[in-house]
């Protein structure tokens, strides 16, 4: 099994490679893993425009655009929700890709979600696509560690799709 790094290393490649690629992140309960995760490889920076940690709320709402109405009713912890914040996390921070996660990393359940559900999107020129995830049994810590690599897993597997097409407008 691929290390964090080692996706982060694949996603870079490939971004940098496809020229015109730039990425963000927002984060709830990874909390700023991914990012970390990116900036640990050399030349990061010419794709990558940075991260949010959106742990609360209110930076759901106030940065990242969250409809409260979307919040209201699907949750803080859902697909709707991970979409809207990698919607938010592109448009803030301008970038055509982002990952964004959310979840509930424990020890116990929160609004009846129960510890271990993580909600991971990934938004690409393509749209944004989203997935749920449960990691049963596993620590705060473990959970965290799982959902940032399970991201980085999404985000590199959408770029490879994408860059295995050629480019519409290379910039």
């Amino acid at each position: 099994m691929q290390t964090r790094l080692q996706i982060a290393e694949a996603i870079l490649a490939k971004a940098i490679a496809r020229n015109g690629t730039s990425i963000a992140c927002a984060e709830s309960c990874t909390g700023g893993r991914i990012a970390d995760t990116l900036t640990d490889v050399p030349g990061a920076s010419r794709v990558f425009r940075g991260g949010i940690v959106a742990y609360s709320v209110d930076v759901k709402k106030n940065i990242l655009g969250v409809p409260a109405t979307l919040l209201e009713k699907f949750g803080v912890v859902s697909r709707e929700c991970a979409e809207a914040m990698a919607n938010g996390a592109a448009k803030t921070l301008g970038a055509n890709w982002a990952v964004a996660t959310t979840g509930v990393a424990g020890p116990g359940p929160q609004d009846g979600v129960p510890a271990g559900t993580v909600c991971i999107a990934v938004v690409s020129p393509d749209g944004v696509e989203s997935e749920q995830f449960l990691f049963p049994n596993a620590n705060r810590a473990e959970v965290k560690e799982l959902a940032a690599r399970s991201a980085l897993a999404r985000l590199l597997e959408k770029l490879d799709a994408l860059c295995d097409e050629p480019q519409k407008n290379p910039a």
